[in-house]
């Protein structure tokens, strides 16, 4: 049977005590000097040193060459008080857990007034100080007070607070503290290298965070360890798997899903956490501290090393990559919520339930307050900076979009594409068939002024180049999963946009593929195809995908079951048709521009049948202009009239949504 690693390494002097040089150093100088006091009160986290440093205090004050800082080890005093001595009758251990009553600490005081029997001194450690009685520190008050010159008292709590002031008035109290974890993982491996046990990257921080900076519990981790390692020594994976830590794998698995809010990747990590058997706690407390790893990187590129000591060089060049992909902001977003659901998640009846809601919280894009304009903030630079390119100023984008003169659009605001301005033409009235004149010849098309068209010559006959579309910039790492990843966001702009194509895409198209150039979108089928060509839905994906990644592409649509057939010719936004003569408003009301029927235009009646007549046929006239006029109205083009080439639904949705019928079923003829 093997003797515990504490019990086998633990110091005999204040020279191999580790970390606490800020206790250590004062002692060995007050033995020094000869200023050693009555009583001492050690206080500190559990395994950090506490009865060990009063123990070697008690064999330096009774060691034959001291009182001394070092102690000689040879004498019989600090043979008897060495690692695996028998110890001195002289040096009493009391454990105030079971011995803190009134009754001990008058015993106590009593076998106090006779002098020690071998040693220079009597010296009484009384361990965990606090659980001694208010009546037992009563009792010892005044032996603490004015003690006998051969008794030194040596006090040891975690709690020093519930001491009673005036014991703890009356001693000198030092701190203990925990050790560094980069110390403490230095005195690990040398033990390890003592013990000729390999170790493997990574553990001895495992070991570290599960002793939580106590020595005495991280030794035991070791211990552990070691006793249940192989030839091969201490493996990363097997030190994971006995520890209860999350694998690197895991995590980096996890962060990556987070940063591209993709939600598939993150719930299949949360699956595979619940089936390993893994504490959903622990995972949090992780991803907590891979989330803090990753806002150190941020905060200082350079130096991220000096502050995560002891972290492989592979993994701290994969933190920066992790971290490269989050912006600060975002990484202080998903901190905050990831710190809160770990508060929440203490007597959690549903620990898999909470951290599920914790990543669906960190995935949701932040929309308001202060960390959600940072985390957007964060996104839209970053994807600026994927993209290569800087911010879309084309002739195409909308910021370049001038408004016309005299018009009241402010300057800056971009014209809405969902009703584009129509151009009112005054529209002759109508005449009889006896007064038009010859029909006139169709004349060329209009073009603005700004406009240019193919074959057209300037004054001195030289011909205007086509105005061609910029080169899209280069697309950097943008590729097809990227876009499906922000796919909602450019819905999300669409929405902003055009509310009709926003649904169109919604229900019925999704990304197929993207090759820097040209993005191609599937929809459902060979009809809703047609009317994505046919209208301005390609052209506002095209402006939304360039708003939101700074990605300057071609948008075609095609079947989804018609893209195993081969490349389809490139889908172009058609223009909205022109709105047809027939439809156009009439000007006037129907009894001011009634036309003048011929009988009564060619001359004069003579008779009163003649008049009779005439009036009769002037009345049928006018009834025949007033019904021209109400058909011209109810063709005309109205603002809030719907497209019917850009109509979302086809068919039965326009049943249920227009005439406000309910569709049972179809029968097959």
């Amino acid at each position: 049977m093997s003797t515990a690693l504490y019990r086998r390494y633990r110091p005999e002097s204040f020279a191999d005590v580790i970390g606490q040089d800020h206790v250590t150093q004062p002692l060995m100088q007050a033995l020094r000097t000869g200023r050693v006091s009555h009583a001492y009160l050690f206080s500190g986290p559990r395994g950090c040193g506490k009865t060990t440093s009063a123990r070697i205090l008690a064999r330096c004050l009774n060691c034959e060459q001291g009182p001394t800082p070092i102690p000689c080890g040879v004498c019989d005093s600090c043979v008897a008080l060495a690692r695996d001595g028998s110890g001195s009758v002289d040096v009493i251990e009391i454990d105030a857990a079971s011995h803190g009553g009134v009754d001990d600490a008058r015993d106590l005081r009593e076998r106090a007034a006779y002098g020690p029997a071998m040693a220079r001194y009597k010296i009484y450690i009384i361990d965990e100080a606090h659980m001694v009685t208010p009546q037992g520190f009563n009792a010892l008050l005044k032996i603490v007070e004015e003690p006998p010159e051969h008794v030194k008292f040596i006090f040891a709590t975690t709690q020093p607070d519930k001491v009673i002031g005036t014991i703890r008035s009356r001693t000198h109290h030092y701190p203990f503290r925990l050790v560094p974890p980069t110390r403490l993982q230095e005195y690990l491996g040398e033990l390890c290298a003592a013990e000729g046990v390999a170790v493997a990257p990574g553990v001895l921080s495992f070991v570290v965070r599960a002793g939580g900076g106590s020595v005495r519990d991280s030794l035991s981790v070791l211990d552990q360890l070691m006793s249940g390692s192989g030839d091969e020594g201490l493996t990363y994976q097997g030190a994971a798997a006995l520890l209860g830590f999350t694998e690197a794998e895991m995590l980096d698995a996890t962060i990556d899903g987070l940063a591209a809010a993709d939600a598939g990747a993150v719930f299949r990590q949360i699956d595979k956490v619940i089936e390993t058997g893994h504490d959903p706690r622990r995972f949090v407390e992780d991803l907590l501290e891979r989330l803090r790893d990753l806002i150190v990187v941020a905060a200082v590129p350079d130096g991220a090393s000096s502050i995560l000591r002891g972290t492989p060089q592979d993994q701290l060049e994969r933190i920066r990559q992790q971290s490269a992909a989050f912006g600060p902001g975002a990484l202080s977003r998903a901190a905050d919520i990831v710190n809160a659901g770990l508060t929440e998640m203490s007597g959690a009846t549903a620990p898999r339930l909470q951290l599920e809601l914790i990543c669906a919280r960190v995935l949701l894009p932040g929309a308001s307050g202060e960390s959600g304009y940072a985390a957007r903030l964060d996104r839209l630079e970053r994807r600026l900076e994927i993209s290569g390119a800087p911010a879309p100023t084309g002739p195409r984008s909308p910021a370049s979009v001038s408004a016309p003169a005299g018009s009241s659009q402010r300057p800056g605001s971009q014209p809405s594409l969902s009703n584009p301005p129509v151009r009112h033409e005054p529209v002759p009235e109508p005449r009889l068939a006896s007064e038009q004149g010859p029909a006139p010849r169709a004349g060329p098309p209009v073009v603005s002024p700004g406009d240019t068209r193919p074959g057209d010559a300037e004054p001195g006959g030289e011909r205007v180049p086509v105005q061609e579309r910029p080169a899209a910039p280069a697309a950097g790492r943008i590729d097809t999963d990227a876009i499906r990843r922000s796919w909602p966001d450019i819905l999300a702009k669409i929405f902003t946009i055009r509310r009709t194509t926003w649904t169109f895409l919604s229900e019925h198209t999704q990304v197929l593929d993207y090759d820097g150039t040209r993005l191609l979108l599937g929809i459902q089928t060979q009809g809703l195809a047609a009317t994505f060509r046919r209208g301005q839905h390609a052209e506002l994906v095209r402006q939304a995908l360039s708003e939101v990644l700074g990605v300057e592409a071609v948008v075609e649509g095609i079947p989804t079951t018609a893209r195993s057939a081969g490349p389809v010719a490139p889908a172009t936004a058609g223009a909205v048709p022109a709105v047809p003569p027939s439809a156009a408003p009439v000007s006037g009301s129907a009894t001011s521009s009634a036309p003048v029927h011929p009988a009564v235009t060619a001359g004069r009646p003579s008779t009163p049948m003649q008049r009779a007549r005439a009036v009769v046929a002037q009345e049928a006239s006018t009834r025949t202009t007033s019904s021209l006029s109400s058909v011209a109205a109810d063709s005309m083009v109205s603002a809030d009239d719907e497209d019917i080439q850009e109509a979302v639904a086809v068919g039965q949705p326009v049943i249920a949504r227009v005439l406000g019928g309910t569709v049972i079923g179809e029968l097959d003829q």
